[in-house]
């Protein structure tokens, strides 16, 4: 099981929170295109993430809170990921679907992404990757900075994943929050 701390915040303005990034990365921007579609879960949240170079299925918890949070996530790579997603449509039941164009830096060990959400807007993402047995705190303490590098404000954070924003911008789809 891997970890890292995430933060996730509102932007209102992309473009400066992009030249702050580019001035502190050590290396990016990358540009993916991400296609996630939830499936309903018991424990936490699962995802299937396609991309244009590949797919893979994404497990994670993570509390629904606004400040640097723990997630403990599992990867595993998919090879047909439209057949895979129509098992676990019929297995578990589709939650949601989440269309993003991700920009990507690097900052050491903190991934940096810079999210523009299909119905939602532009957010920006920080994942602190935790060492084996290395303390949150070290890791919440490192988000802080970094976001104040970034000078995104507090209250421009976000507690909820892009899925549950999208289904409280339309009642209609079911809200995929974790179990």
């Amino acid at each position: 099981m891997a970890r890292n701390i995430e933060i996730k915040a509102a932007l209102a303005d992309y473009g400066a929170v992009a030249a702050r990034a580019a001035a502190l990365a050590t290396s990016g921007p990358f540009q993916l295109t991400q296609d996630d579609s939830f499936f309903a879960s018991p424990t936490g949240r699962l995802k299937l993430r396609d991309m244009p170079d590949g797919a893979e299925l994404i497990g994670y918890r993570r509390p629904d809170v606004s400040g640097p949070k723990l997630s403990e996530y599992w990867r595993s790579p998919v090879a047909d990921a439209a057949s895979m997603r129509e098992l676990l449509t019929h297995s578990l039941g589709l939650i949601g679907r989440v269309r993003k164009q991700r920009c990507l830096y690097l900052a050491g060990r903190t991934r940096i992404h810079l999210d523009r959400v299909e119905g939602l807007g532009d957010f920006m993402e920080l994942e602190v990757v935790l060492r084996e047995g290395e303390s949150l705190a070290a890791g919440e303490a490192e988000a802080q900075a970094l976001m104040q590098q970034l000078q995104v404000p507090d209250a421009a954070r976000v507690a909820t994943a892009y899925v549950d924003l999208l289904a409280q911008r339309d009642p209609a789809l079911p809200a995929a929050g974790d179990k």
